[in-house]
C-alpha cells in the first residue's frame, strides 16, 4: 500500500500517477568496484500529478544534502553547453546593459560553466554552490564561489554579505528542488529591487510530447509546465515577464521574472501566447498527464526489441554518456552488460567506475576506438549531434548510432 504524499507547492492529497518506471538506484551514485557486494539502496520511481496545480513531482525518499554535497555532474564537460551559456552572457548584457557596475550570482553554479563567461566581462559575479567538489572547479577558473544550498535564509544571509544582484541566474536548478516553496521565496528575497531573474529548465510540455522519460530519476523532485511555474512564482510576489522556447535537454523554457512592484518590466506577448498554447492543448487540464505511462511502455519495448535482435547477430554494442537520464533508461529497460559491453564519458569523475543499478563500466573515450563496436548507444541524446561528431570515426567500420528518444531510431 503506498503512502500517502502531498503537494510539495500546494499541499493537495497526491493520487494521480504521471508514470511509474519502477524502483531505480540515486541516478549520480556511481560505483566503485570495491562497492559491487555492498547493498545499494533502490528507491520507487513513481511520478504523480497534482489535480489542484498540476505540478508533476516525484516523492522525496533522500533529502537534498545527500544528493548534492558532493556531486558528479560537471557541466563544463560539454562543449555545446558551455557555447549556450557563452551565448547566454551576451544576450543578458546587452539586453539588461550589464557592465562593470552591475552584479551577478547564480544558483546552482556547478564548476563556473556560465559565469566565467561574465568575469571575462569584468563583471562582478559569484556563484551559489551546494556541491564541494564542483565548487571547487569553479573556484580554479577564477569564478568566486560561496558552497551553501539555497533558500530563504540562505539568501538572506547572502544578500547582507555580497549585497543584492542586478541578475540573479539558475539554470536546471528549479527541478532539483525540494522545498519549492522556500526556494522561490529565497529568490525574492535576493533579488534586487529592478533586479532580473532568469531560469532554465525542461519544458514538461516537451518531456509529455517527445517522451522524454529518462529525465526523471530521484535528484529531479519537480517537472513543470509554464503554467504551473507562472503560479508557483506569483505565489511568491514574483511575476515571469518574458519567456524563451530553448532545443536544450530536448526543449527547455528561459524565463524571465522580476519583482511584481517592478512596472517598468511589462509582461510580453511571449508569455501571453505560450500560456494559451498550453491551455489549448490541455495542459491545464489533468487530463492530458494520464496517458503518459503507454506511450513510455511503448518506447521501452521498442529499444529493447533493437537491442536483443543486436545481440542474436552477434553484433557489439556499447554506451557513449553516463549521464542521470542515461541511469533511468538502463534500469527501467533493465539494460545491463549482457547488452552494453561498456559505456564511455569525458568526466574523469565517472571513468573507472560502474552505472548506478546496472553496472555497466565506464571507461575513457578512447576504449570506444579500440572496441570498435557495431552500434554506439547515445545515452545523452540531447546533445546527439555533438556526440555523433565527436565520434564520427566509427562510420570508417560502419558502426551505428542509436538514439533511444523520442523513438528508438538507427543512425548511420
Amino acid at each position: 500500500m503506498m503512502r500517502a504524499v502531498n503537494c510539495r507547492f500546494c499541499g493537495q492529497h497526491l493520487t494521480h500517477v504521471f508514470v511509474d518506471l519502477g524502483m531505480s538506484p540515486l541516478c549520480q551514485t556511481h560505483i566503485t568496484h570495491e562497492q559491487l557486494n555492498a547493498m545499494e539502496p533502490f528507491y520507487p520511481l513513481r511520478v504523480y500529478v497534482c489535480r489542484e496545480c498540476l505540478l508533476v513531482q516525484l516523492e522525496e525518499f533522500v533529502a537534498p544534502a545527500d544528493l548534492f554535497s558532493e556531486y558528479a555532474y560537471f557541466s563544463s564537460y560539454s562543449d555545446s553547453w558551455v557555447e549556450h551559456a557563452r551565448r547566454y552572457c551576451d544576450l543578458v548584457c546587452e539586453r539588461f546593459k550589464l557592465g562593470g557596475g552591475s552584479s551577478v550570482m547564480e544558483i546552482a553554479s556547478n564548476d563556473g560553466y556560465l559565469l566565467q563567461h561574465f568575469v571575462a566581462r569584468g563583471i562582478p559575479a559569484l556563484g551559489i554552490e551546494p556541491a564541494a567538489n564542483v565548487a571547487e572547479a569553479a573556484r580554479a577558473k577564477g569564478v568566486r564561489t560561496v558552497t551553501r544550498f539555497f533558500g530563504r535564509q540562505s539568501a538572506e544571509e547572502i544578500r547582507d554579505e555580497h549585497g543584492a544582484p542586478d541578475l540573479l541566474v539558475g539554470n536546471n536548478v528549479l527541478a532539483h528542488v525540494s522545498d519549492i516553496n522556500d526556494f522561490v521565496a529565497g529568490l525574492r528575497v535576493l533579488l534586487k529591487k529592478d533586479g532580473v531573474i532568469t531560469m532554465e529548465f525542461p519544458h514538461l510540455m516537451q518531456l509529455i510530447e517527445l517522451n522524454q522519460f529518462d529525465t526523471i530519476y530521484h535528484e529531479h523532485f519537480s517537472y513543470f509546465s509554464f503554467s504551473t511555474a507562472v503560479k508557483v512564482f506569483a505565489a511568491h510576489g514574483l511575476a515571469i515577464f518574458d519567456v524563451e522556447r530553448l532545443p536544450t535537454h530536448g526543449g527547455s523554457l528561459r524565463i524571465y521574472a522580476r519583482h511584481v512592484e517592478d512596472s517598468a518590466k511589462p509582461i510580453g506577448v511571449r508569455v501571453l501566447e505560450l500560456l494559451e498554447l498550453e491551455a489549448c492543448k490541455g495542459y491545464t487540464r489533468i487530463d492530458a498527464y494520464l496517458s503518459f505511462e503507454d506511450q513510455v511502455r511503448r518506447t521501452k519495448r521498442s529499444l529493447l526489441e533493437l537491442l536483443i535482435a543486436a545481440k542474436g547477430q552477434g553484433r557489439r554494442i556499447v554506451g557513449y554518456g553516463a549521464p542521470g537520464k542515461g541511469n533511468t533508461l538502463l534500469n527501467y529497460c533493465g539494460i545491463r552488460s549482457d547488452f552494453l559491453d561498456f559505456t564511455v564519458d569525458r568526466n574523469p569523475y565517472k571513468q573507472g567506475k560502474l552505472t548506478p543499478g546496472t553496472h555497466i563500466p565506464i571507461l575513457a573515450p578512447e576504449r570506444l576506438f579500440e572496441a570498435r563496436p557495431d552500434y554506439v548507444l547515445i545515452l545523452p541524446w540531447n546533445i546527439k549531434e555533438e556526440i555523433m561528431q565527436l565520434l564520427e570515426r566509427i562510420r570508417s567500420w560502419g558502426g551505428k548510432f542509436v538514439v533511444p528518444i523520442p523513438t528508438t531510431q538507427v543512425l548511420e
